[in-house]
């Protein structure tokens, strides 16, 4: 089957960054735009025609939406949304969890890590929630299981991609490992969110509590992650 002109390509396909923005948007802080993320995009779908090669496994639309939601997350995190006041509230928390779970060789608590910032547990769960609402966490080149590759490896032509930076397979082990060995609640609301495509409201009626709450254990977690992976993440 013969491939399609890149012009072509990118008509057909518009429509795809328009969907993947407005999902993805929906995840982000209020400040961010969808026209932002659609402009990225766009830029993303270009760069994936311009690099895509039919003969080498995977269709279009697949190569192409790992390439636009790679652009878009690289858009947000170049651009910086997160609040200066967040970012550091994230080391402290994170610096707390790791110095708790060090000295006690156990999960921190969320009264350990309160007690540890010397702030309330209501202080703590709003925290935790501006973490949640501000972190842009991306799963999609982890990998699972037996697979080593995925779709968009075998389509893809030589050249630099969205994803690149975040392809070490060292920092992909342990980013598994780190989620593997969390505690149950908030190593199923990561899957939840980023492998089931939930929302906070269909993650708590699963699980039974409030949208806040939820958006409390999933800042945990990335705060829980961030200690946990220090020796591969650079300051903010």
């Amino acid at each position: 089957m013969d491939q399609l002109p890149q012009a072509e390509l990118v008509l057909r396909h518009a429509d795809l960054v328009k969907r993947i923005a407005y999902h993805l948007v929906s995840r982000m802080p209020p400040n961010v735009e969808v026209d932002d993320l659609i402009q990225a995009g766009m830029i993303g779908l270009l760069d994936a025609a311009k690099h895509y090669s039919a003969t080498k496994g995977a269709n279009f639309e697949t190569y192409a939406g790992i390439r636009i939601r790679g652009a878009m997350l690289d858009e947000v995190r170049k651009s910086d949304w997160t609040p200066r006041s967040v970012h550091r509230s994230m080391r402290e928390m994170a610096d707390v969890v790791r110095k708790i779970e060090n000295a006690k060789g156990h999960d921190a608590t969320p009264a350990d890590i309160a007690q540890g910032l010397g702030v309330s547990m209501e202080e703590y769960h709003k925290l935790v929630q501006d973490a949640a609402s501000c972190r842009v966490f991306s799963f999609d080149q982890m990998g699972g299981g037996d697979d080593e590759s995925s779709p968009a490896d075998h389509a893809r032509d030589d050249g630099p991609g969205p994803f690149d930076h975040i392809e070490d397979e060292g920092f992909r082990d342990a980013l598994a490992g780190a989620i593997d060995q969390l505690p149950e609640r908030e190593k199923l609301v990561l899957s939840l969110y980023y492998d089931q495509d939930m929302n906070l409201r269909e993650i708590g009626e699963v699980l039974e509590v409030s949208e806040s709450r939820v958006c409390q254990i999933h800042g945990q977690a990335l705060v829980r992650l961030r200690a946990r992976l220090s020796d591969w993440l650079t300051p903010d």
